[in-house]
């Protein structure tokens, strides 16, 4: 198996409901800043801009 490296996975939370929506991963070295992105929340029924929030193990 292939070694991650410098990746890690993050939570997104939607920023109009405080949900954790999404999961992915990003490359720490290429992308220091936390990320927003604009994507649907099923709970708002609406699309929202999703901040980056924690990261995972």
């Amino acid at each position: 198996m292939a070694k991650k490296g410098q990746r890690q996975m993050m939570l997104f939370v939607c920023g109009d409901c405080n949900r954790r929506n999404y999961i992915t991963e990003k490359n720490k070295i290429n992308t220091p800043d936390k990320l927003e992105i604009k994507k649907f929340c099923k709970w708002c029924r609406k699309r929202t801009v999703h901040k980056e929030n924690a990261k995972l193990k």
